[in-house]
């Protein structure tokens, strides 16, 4: 990369000094994005500034624009990478500002998306997930991604919208259907959080001895988005039913705030299941309760197609 003080040096050790000052002088006016700004701010700019800021119209032209150069912010070759000049008046004077180029902005929006996406207890490749990579081989796996755009359309992160019941069998894309929503919502500057929901249990049972509870309670409760992935593969017990998935829901519910869910269970299949606890008592009212919280919260939405993991 070129420097004007280097330039300069060199020129001084000549006799034509003078003569290569002023063609340098040419060639920096005739930069097209320096005549942009020169029209744009004609009358407020004279050839006595012109001269003054030489050197900054001389940096400003050696410097890549418009990420036409770079394939990445790494390949960037500019003073400072990933962003690009932009001249403004300063100070009676021209200057040099640098300003965030197209690829450092997709770069943080994409860092930004990644810290929106907290993605609890779920492998990485989930975190990858997209809509454009979901198999459309089924009319049910159309419907449901018809269902998700519609959910990403509709939903600005304050209006409530009914989230999806995604159930069926083992390896049908249903957790990948929660990884490219939660990235589709990232984009749009929403939270959300996907949590595998025996690992949550767990995680909850450990955070009595540490007295994180009420806070990752709270945490869930609160988030703008939430997603339970495969409720139902958890042992029932009447404290996980009672004290940690039915007061999230609760919350929810009455704040109207969208929720998600994933099961091998349809919803009459998860009434059975939670209905029975490890002891083998029969809560028949407790579990309707968390059925009724889901059906207010979601939409049923088979999933069927085959096994994907296999």
């Amino acid at each position: 990369m070129k420097n004007i003080g280097d330039s300069l040096k060199k020129m001084t050790g000549r006799g034509d000094f003078r003569q290569r000052l002023e063609q340098m002088r040419q060639e920096v006016l005739n930069d097209p994005g320096i005549k942009a700004f020169l029209r744009k701010h004609e009358g407020e700019i004279t050839r006595s500034m012109i001269d003054r800021s030489l050197g900054k119209l001389y940096e400003y032209t050696t410097q890549c624009k418009d990420c036409e150069h770079c394939g990445s912010v790494n390949e960037c070759k500019n003073i400072l990478q990933g962003y690009e000049p932009e001249l403004v008046l300063k100070n009676n004077a021209i200057d040099v500002h640098y300003v965030p180029c197209r690829l450092r902005i997709m770069e943080e929006e994409r860092k930004k998306a990644e810290r929106l996406i907290q993605c609890l207890y779920l492998p990485k490749d989930t975190l990858d997930a997209s809509l454009s990579n979901v198999i459309l081989d089924t009319p049910a796996r159309i419907q449901a991604v018809d269902k998700v755009e519609q959910f990403i359309a509709n939903y600005d992160g304050t209006n409530f919208q009914k989230g999806i019941y995604f159930h069926g069998p083992f390896g049908t894309g249903k957790t990948f259907l929660l990884g490219a929503l939660a990235h589709e919502l990232a984009e749009k500057g929403i939270p959300s959080i996907i949590v595998y929901v025996p690992e949550l249990i767990r995680e909850m049972k450990m955070a009595i001895g540490n007295n994180t509870l009420d806070e990752k309670i709270h945490m869930l409760k609160t988030i703008p988005v939430l997603m339970f992935d495969d409720i139902g593969a958890e042992s029932v017990s009447s404290w996980a039913r009672d004290e940690v998935i039915g007061p999230i829901l609760q919350h929810r519910m009455m704040e109207r705030l969208p929720t998600f869910f994933t099961s091998n269970f349809n919803l009459d299949q998860l009434q059975q299941h939670l209905t029975y606890s490890q002891r083998g008592e029969e809560e028949v009212v407790k579990a309707a309760r968390i059925i009724e919280r889901i059906r207010y919260l979601a939409e049923p939405m088979p999933i069927d197609g085959t096994n994907k993991r296999l």
